[in-house]
């Protein structure tokens, strides 16, 4: 061991190389030695200095979890993350893709309290320590990455994450709490709303929240398949609707979320045209990570067109959740011909003449009466129906010139698409 970071020179390589011995070179070559004796010699020793100076600089930190998984990760030097079940990044340093894949295929789905931290091998070299998060919320997982296997650092990352997470589950208790008290305040005066005209008192509340009660209301409504933390997830909703420039207000309720959309002025066509497109992109968002189905009631006005237009989008949404062909996606001002076109289809005399008219389609690849009935459904929007599907718009469009030629019709003729939007609604899943 050299003092001073100087390269050697090339005789002094050229001997290190013969005798293969390493050099190291450090500004303070005798601290570095006893540091060096330390973790070799004493272990133990080292792993309680590296905690007890976590513990230390965890008293002087802030009290929310970002300033936690900073500490921590000053303290050991190296990356922390707060990572959910399935791997994504709740808090702290994100971790790549290949580092997300390897975790969640190391890591059991349900961890228990006296399981040991994970160790994880990864094909670069890099090793990751993760150390479960019990608390009364959703499943995570404390997770440090150190850059390559180094025995002594290997042995105390864990013991440091171990002290660390009840921390972490504290923060996240608390701000559960708070999450919770702010989704009752919000559920309890959209219930007001629900039930009558306002009241001064009531009023006074939604200003204090930031609603706005007079105007034009578009109501959505977002339900949710599977287990989903409604109240933790809202702020993933609210973060959907921003990205698509929308301001809603968003209220836990059931087993999903209550919005609406206010606009000082009576929207036009076009605009509620596109305000729906807005929606569900919003909706394409959650589902990546929600199974997500969404309903769109009317635009009503003043505070009570709240109530009927989420009343509208709920009923639009129970319809939504099993139709997979509408993208589980429903407007109510296109919700009556919708239902009547299902009517129409039900007929034991339209269902034979509606499947002779489908025919040359029924068996080509690429799902054409599948593509056709969701074209029809989008207004004829390539776009909307490229989404639906999950292809790509050129794909969609040459299907539905392909539907055109084979069926020999024109789609821009009203006759001839309400033919078939009645022939394409009788088997839609087919």
């Amino acid at each position: 061991m050299l003092a001073g970071v100087e390269p050697l020179g090339r005789g002094a390589q050229l001997l290190a190389e013969r005798l293969r011995l390493p050099v190291l070179g450090c500004p303070d070559p005798l601290a570095a030695h006893e540091y060096l004796r330390r973790v070799t010699a004493e272990p133990e020793l080292v792993r309680s200095d590296l905690v007890l100076k976590t513990v230390r600089a965890l008293r002087r930190a802030d009290g929310d979890l970002a300033s936690v998984l900073r500490t921590t990760s000053t303290v050991l030097e190296r990356p922390v993350t707060l990572a959910g079940a399935d791997g994504g990044t709740l808090a702290g340093d994100p971790l790549d893709a290949d580092e997300r894949a390897a975790l969640v295929a190391a890591l059991p789905r349900v961890p228990v309290a006296w399981a040991a931290p994970y160790r994880v091998d990864l094909p670069s070299g890099a090793l990751l320590i993760a150390v479960a998060v019990l608390s009364a919320g959703p499943v995570c997982w404390l997770v440090a990455r150190l850059p390559a296997v180094v025995p002594a650092e290997a042995a105390a990352v864990p013991e440091v994450l171990s002290v660390v997470a009840p921390a972490v589950a504290e923060r996240l208790a608390l701000r559960r709490l708070e999450l919770e008290r702010d989704a009752r305040q919000r559920t309890s005066l959209l219930g007001e709303l629900l039930h009558g005209e306002p009241s001064e008192a009531t009023r006074r509340r939604a200003v204090d929240l930031g609603w706005q009660l007079d105007g034009w209301h578009t109501g959505i409504r977002i339900g949710a398949d599977g287990q989903v933390d409604v109240a933790g997830r809202r702020a993933d909703v609210v973060d959907a609707f921003d990205a698509e420039g929308l301001q809603a207000v968003v209220v836990e309720q059931g087993d999903g979320w209550s919005a609406w959309i206010t606009a000082v002025r009576e929207p036009t066509a076009t605009e509620v045209q596109q305000q729906a497109a807005a929606i569900r992109r919003v909706q394409r968002r959650l589902v990546q990570t929600v199974d997500a189905y969404v309903g769109v009631g009317r635009v009503q006005p003043g505070p009570g067109g709240i109530a009927t237009t989420l009343a509208e989008a709920g009923d639009a949404a129970g319809l939504a959740r099993g139709r997979a062909e509408t993208g589980r996606f429903l407007h109510v001002d296109r919700l009556g011909l919708a239902q009547l076109l299902l009517a129409w289809t039900r007929t034991d005399t339209f269902q034979p003449a509606a499947q002779a008219l489908l025919a040359p389609i029924k068996d080509q690849p690429g799902d054409l009466v599948t593509t056709l009935a969701v074209y029809l459904d989008t207004e004829s929007s390539l776009s909307e129906t490229a989404a639906v599907l999950g292809i790509h718009r050129n794909t969609a469009a040459a299907r539905i010139a392909k539907i055109q030629h084979l069926l020999g019709v024109d789609l821009t003729n009203p006759d001839e698409r309400l033919a078939l939007h009645l022939a394409s609604r009788t088997t839609p899943t087919e």
